[in-house]
């Protein structure tokens, strides 16, 4: 069974890592305009269900950072629980992991661009879905799924 994987956000992705290794990685479908721009759950429950089953899902743990607007962390943090309600929803397995955890076993640094960057090395053919700057967290969500992949889900 496949891996599925988080970084969350409103410009946040997700990403299946299949049993064979073969990755895809997509932006979180987003709907509403401006302050109003909110994950749109029932897409998002749709895409789980086309690729599923799962055998577990990796959602980055997050939490406020000092410095962010309280609008700006209200949504941030909305669409965190969009993403765990709709894996709860579909009785995915959620195991949830800090950044800095997945990130130093993988030898990655804090840099989106070395996420990136990693992510085309390790899966060459599917390089365009990481092609642009802004595909980092399609990236960040693919290492993560590879991470859960190699430890088992154990955050």
């Amino acid at each position: 069974m496949s891996i599925i994987a988080f970084d969350p956000g409103l410009s946040g992705g997700f990403a299946i890592l299949r049993r064979d290794g073969e990755i895809r990685a997509a932006d979180l479908p987003i709907i509403g305009e401006g302050t109003q721009r909110r994950i749109d759950a029932a897409n998002l429950a749709d895409a789980i269900r086309e690729h599923g089953p799962y055998r577990l899902a990796i959602v980055e743990q997050v939490s406020a950072m000092p410095g962010n607007g309280a609008a700006g962390m209200f949504r941030f943090g909305q669409s965190y629980g969009t993403i765990l309600g709709v894996l709860g929803a579909l009785a995915v397995p959620v195991r949830l992991v800090p950044a800095s955890k997945w990130k130093k076993a993988l030898g990655l640094d804090s840099s989106a661009e070395t996420s990136r960057a990693r992510a085309i090395e390790t899966w060459p053919s599917n390089a365009a879905i990481f092609s642009r700057k802004k595909d980092h967290n399609r990236a960040e969500a693919a290492l993560l799924a590879l991470w859960g992949q190699k430890n088992g889900g154990a955050a």
